[in-house]
Order: C-alpha cells, then sequence, then structure tokens
C-alpha cells in the first residue's frame, strides 16, 4: 500500500515538530526516516497511523485520503500496523494465541484464528515457538511476534518506530537480517524510523534524512551518502570531512579543485560553476600512494580488517578521515591521493 504526505505540519503548544512534510513512498518499499532524536520522526509516524492529526496538508493510503482538513480516518480502518519499542504483546497469552488475538476480536472463529495464525507464524520463522508465552522468548523473537500479528490483522503497512533499540549490538545486527527477510516475504509496505544511521543504511530501500520537522533529502541509500544534498546531510551520514576547495574548472559531472596546494577531479552537481566551495570527502575517497598530498597521522582505530584514521593533510586546516590497511602510528607521515569526492550544492 502506497503511502502520500503532502505539507503535513503538526504543532504541539505552539512549536512545529513535522514541519511540510512532502513524501512519496511506493507500495512494497522499504522506507526508513532517520534523524536524530526529537526532530520529529515518531510523530511522523503517528501521523500516518491515525493516532495524530495533522494540522495542515493531507495523507493518503493507497491513493485514499485518510488525514486531511475536517477528515480523520481512525487507526482500526487504516489497514496499518504499529511495531514500537515495546512490542505490547499480551504477556500472559501464548506466541499463537497473541498473533489470533486481532482476528477474534475481528470475529472470526477460534479455529480459524488459529490457522490463520500459524501461517503468519510460519512468514515470521516462529513455528516451533508457538505455545510459548513473550516472557520465554528473546527479544528479537518478540519483535517478529508483533510483527506476525500486523499481518495477522490485515495490516497492508507496517510502521517500525526504533524498534531496535532496546536490543544488544549483536542481536541487532541479526535482526537487521531478520527484518530484511521479513519484508521479502510479506511484500508489505514498511516505514521504519531511527535514530542509527548504520540501521538505516543496512536496511532501507529508500531513504529520508529528517531534521527538526523537515525532510532534507529522500532517495536510495546510497546515493544520499554519495551525494548529499546539503551539509547537514553530509555530517549525519557516514564519514567524512567537508573542506574549503577552490573549484577551477567543470566539464561533465566533474570538478577541478585545488585542495592543500594538489589539484583533483571529484564529482559535482549541476549548475556548479568555478569559485569557492564545499568538498566532501569519504575515507574510501581518500587513499595512500607514493605520490600525493603530504599528510600526518593524527589518530587511529583498528576495526578488524582495516584502520580507520584521522589525517592533517598539508595546507589544509581540517583533520580528513582515511582507511588504511597497513597500521598507522600518531605522528607517522605519508602521501595521500584524492580519488573522488563531491561538491556540495549551493543551497
Amino acid at each position: 500500500m502506497s503511502i502520500g504526505l503532502n505539507g503535513v505540519t503538526r504543532r504541539f503548544a505552539g512549536k512545529t515538530a513535522v514541519d511540510r512534510v512532502t513524501l512519496d513512498i511506493p507500495a512494497g518499499t522499504f522506507f526508513v526516516v532517520v534523524g536524530p532524536s526529537g526532530c520529529g520522526k515518531s510523530t511522523l509516524l503517528r501521523l500516518i497511523a491515525g493516532l495524530e492529526r495533522p494540522d495542515e496538508g493531507t495523507i493518503s493510503l493507497n491513493g485514499a485520503r485518510v488525514a486531511g482538513p475536517h477528515l480523520h480516518v481512525p487507526p482500526e480502518d487504516r489497514s496499518v500496523g504499529v511495531v514500537f519499542q515495546s512490542y505490547a504483546l499480551w504477556p500472559h497469552i501464548t506466541v499463537e494465541g497473541n498473533v489470533a488475538f486481532p482476528l477474534e476480536t475481528a470475529g472470526m472463529s477460534g479455529k480459524a484464528a488459529r490457522l490463520a495464525a500459524a501461517r503468519h507464524l510460519e512468514t515470521v520463522a516462529l513455528t516451533a515457538l508457538a505455545a510459548r508465552r513473550p516472557a520465554d522468548l528473546s527479544g528479537g523473537q518478540r519483535q517478529r511476534v508483533a510483527l506476525a500479528r500486523c499481518l495477522a490483522q490485515g495490516a497492508r503497512t507496517i510502521l517500525m518506530d526504533e524498534p531496535l533499540a532496546n536490543l544488544d549490538p549483536h542481536l541487532r545486527a541479526t535482526m537487521e537480517e531478520e527484518l530484511a527477510a521479513f519484508h521479502r516475504n510479506s511484500a508489505a509496505t514498511t516505514l521504519y524510523i531511527t535514530h542509527d544511521q548504520h540501521e538505516a543504511m543496512a536496511l532501507a530501500g529508500r531513504i529520508a534524512v529528517m531534521w527538526d520537522g523537515r525532510i532534507l533529502q529522500s532517495g536510495p541509500p546510497e546515493e544520499v551518502y554519495a551525494r548529499p544534498a546539503t551539509a547537514r546531510v553530509a555530517g549525519f551520514i557516514g564519514k567524512g570531512a567537508l573542506l574549503p576547495v577552490e573549484v577551477l574548472s567543470v566539464v561533465g559531472g566533474r570538478a577541478r579543485i585545488r585542495l592543500g596546494g594538489t589539484a583533483a577531479s571529484v564529482a559535482c552537481p549541476d549548475g556548479t560553476s568555478p569559485g569557492p566551495a564545499q568538498l566532501l570527502l569519504r575515507p574510501e575517497q581518500v587513499v595512500a600512494g607514493d605520490d600525493g598530498i603530504p599528510a600526518r597521522i593524527v589518530s587511529r582505530t583498528f576495526r578488524g580488517n582495516h584502520w580507520d584514521a584521522v589525517a592533517l593533510l598539508d595546507g589544509v586546516a581540517q583533520p580528513v578521515p582515511v582507511s588504511l590497511t597497513d597500521r598507522p602510528e600518531p605522528g607517522d607521515t605519508l602521501r595521500l591521493n584524492i580519488r573522488d569526492g563531491w561538491i556540495l550544492p549551493e543551497v
């Protein structure tokens, strides 16, 4: 089920939590909204679920308007399921009973509800645990019960509000894989809210970066990472350095720049012109070599198969992150080549 938002705004006590948000989320997409705490992500989810009413704008599900001026379709009539951090399972009934509950409440017989619950538990790979109670499950298993219950209640859209926030790092990595598998198996449109950029990049088919109630940029995660629209997006998504440079010339989507007394070629958006600009450098775009810009290692951290280091380039005031295969030591000198980069658009 597709999701459409047009100019959606929500205020609380005079403060704007969601500010004129416009988004089109195609049916079947795993769409992630990422941003810092307090930026309005959860309020946006609650607006789509029908738990909040917008002050301005409209919301549509599968082309049918569900919220707008003088219109508010209640949550139970939106075919939307919500998975919160707590999962909100009934502790005194079994896994099967939790999944069957919304079906029985809707008037389905107990036997039919249990058969339907079994199908949904199979979708989330929990058939063997149907007779257990939530207290006997791991955090990841409880989450899958909540997902199965959403499917059982007929949800064609699943909204997830920071569902991995309460899990330990090892389980979070496992659950990322399970959530991706769930999405493939169910084909449900999924809107996923998180403050964790690594989680967002791992899961998203499309991603939106939210800040102070507004969507700063939306698109495929690889595009948002490689070609951020603003310095704020560049600083929030991934590691990198923003450096002042001089654009010397522009030909075919590439800019010739001067950095630290050395010229390099980097990608640039349409409309880039010669003159002062900001360059985004990601660690993988800076490589060690026999020639290049002289640099000094400031610090380094071991990451298992490489070293994350911070270096100061000659003639450049800001430190630059760089990924190295050989162990560096603070104070070491080496030469670094700029393999690529991105000139930020003027906004």
